[in-house]
């Protein structure tokens, strides 16, 4: 009798241990692969996403499907270990990117649809002469584009397809502004 308990037990134990390493593979993949956690530290995307902000980045569109121009994508900082910085696309491979007067200008037309840039631009940085990116760049700009460290700055740069880690997808704090990020 006291065999057969202690069989029992030790298969009630191997089912919760396998269950527990179950759960700890499925959150490693979908970590990897699909979805991860990340938090706003700056205003250089106000009034898109805010200081604390949190957010679930989609890891997995971009594996099928090309990033495409007013996205907001994270990406690690290059010169900063574990820091990622997020951003909004604008030049998309191929195109020639200018900023002119405050203004950003695409293949030398005036991208009128920018509707997420906060202010005119004090600075064009980098982006006072013209930068043709290659087939696999992108240039970013933050919303905020005076309080944003993005593409026009050196210490960023064009941004490298390969290091799109993936796109904002849900804003799940604070609470009140709870919902899906707007990309268009």
């Amino acid at each position: 009798m006291a065999r057969q308990e202690e069989k029992s037990i030790l298969r009630e134990l191997g089912g919760w241990l396998l269950y527990i390493l179950i759960i700890i593979v499925l959150t490693y993949l979908i970590i990897t692969f699909v979805g991860q956690r990340t938090r706003v530290s700056g205003s250089s995307m106000e009034t898109t996403l805010s200081d604390g902000d949190n957010l679930i980045v989609d890891k997995l569109s971009y594996r099928f499907q090309e990033p495409k121009r007013y996205d907001v994508i994270v990406f690690p900082y290059q010169h900063e270990e574990n820091t990622f910085y997020i951003k909004r696309i604008v030049g998309l491979p191929g195109e020639t990117i200018q900023v002119v007067d405050g203004y950003t200008y695409v293949n030398g037309e005036l991208l009128s649809s920018d509707v997420y840039g906060a202010e005119v631009m004090n600075s064009p940085g980098m982006a006072a002469e013209p930068i043709e990116l290659a087939q696999d760049e992108y240039f970013v700009l933050g919303d905020n584009r005076n309080h944003s460290s993005d593409s026009r700055d050196p210490s960023v740069g064009v941004l490298k397809r390969e290091n799109l880690i993936g796109k904002a997808w849900v804003r799940i704090y604070p609470f009140d502004r709870l919902g899906v990020i707007r990309h268009e």
